[in-house]
């Protein structure tokens, strides 16, 4: 599974590199930023109960485990003047594994048993479009607002002796987006990038907070952590979960 997300990641990057290329020559230097993130996530909640005005919570962890787990994530950025930007975010996200349940459990209708090895799998792949304007840079601080859409392809199943249910869901999902960069020297910063919403019924934060390297050929590094918080409480799902991530990346700008 893991494999294709990647496949489909390369592909959308090459499509978007290829759109860029087309662009004006007057595109300013360091316009196209490709980049490639990695390393280790876990949870610390994942609550579920579905459907939300009807079902059993249970905690999703007691299956898959905390972890950590491998991850992956893409970026393309395309920054078409000084101060203002567009970034695709692809980030596909899957974790599986088998345990047993502490009480018996409603799951759409379906009933699982208590103490019987059972198998959960939690998806959450989302592709963001992020639009960001640099509206401070000065000394050793920039500062950026902006917005994101980001459609959410969500899928959370259970599977016991012959028995499987699963709930599915894709939606489009308006973030909020805020970026702060502190440059320690010409080569190395700090960098916040925070994209989030809250609504009476759900909310989703990304936040990370981490260390940048640049190179003289444009290739940088980065590496920190990463936090991923929300979920949804409705009628028909009741889910939240909080994922944590060591991560490094390397980046090419061009």
């Amino acid at each position: 599974m893991l494999h294709r997300h990647i496949t489909i990641c390369a592909f959308r990057l090459g499509a978007l590199l290829g759109t860029v290329l087309f662009f004006p020559s007057s595109s300013p230097a360091g316009a196209l930023d490709l980049k490639v993130e990695s390393g280790a996530v876990w949870f610390s909640r994942n609550d579920v109960r579905i459907p939300g005005d009807g079902g059993t919570e249970f905690d999703m962890l007691d299956l898959t485990g905390k972890g950590p787990d491998p991850f992956v994530r893409v970026y393309a950025t395309w920054n078409f003047n000084r101060r203002h930007a567009l970034r695709l975010t692809i980030a596909p996200l899957e974790i599986d594994g088998t345990g047993t349940l502490r009480e018996e459990v409603t799951f759409k209708g379906d009933v699982f048993a208590a103490d019987t090895p059972t198998r959960g799998t939690y998806t959450f792949n989302t592709y963001r479009l992020t639009y960001r304007w640099l509206f401070y840079d000065q000394d050793c601080w920039r500062w950026g607002l902006g917005a994101a859409a980001l459609v959410r392809d969500a899928d959370i199943s259970l599977e016991q002796e012959g028995r499987a249910q699963s709930r599915d869901d894709l939606g489009l999902v308006p973030l909020l987006h805020l970026y702060g960069e502190y440059r320690l020297n010409g080569r190395a910063s700090v960098v916040l990038d925070v994209e989030g919403a809250w609504s009476p019924v759900g909310r989703a934060v990304d936040a990370a907070l981490m260390g940048q390297y640049a190179f003289d050929s444009g290739w940088y590094m980065t590496a920190g952590y990463r936090t991923l918080e929300g979920g949804a409480d409705n009628d028909e799902v009741y889910t939240f979960a909080w994922l944590h991530y060591v991560q490094a990346a390397v980046g090419c700008r061009f």
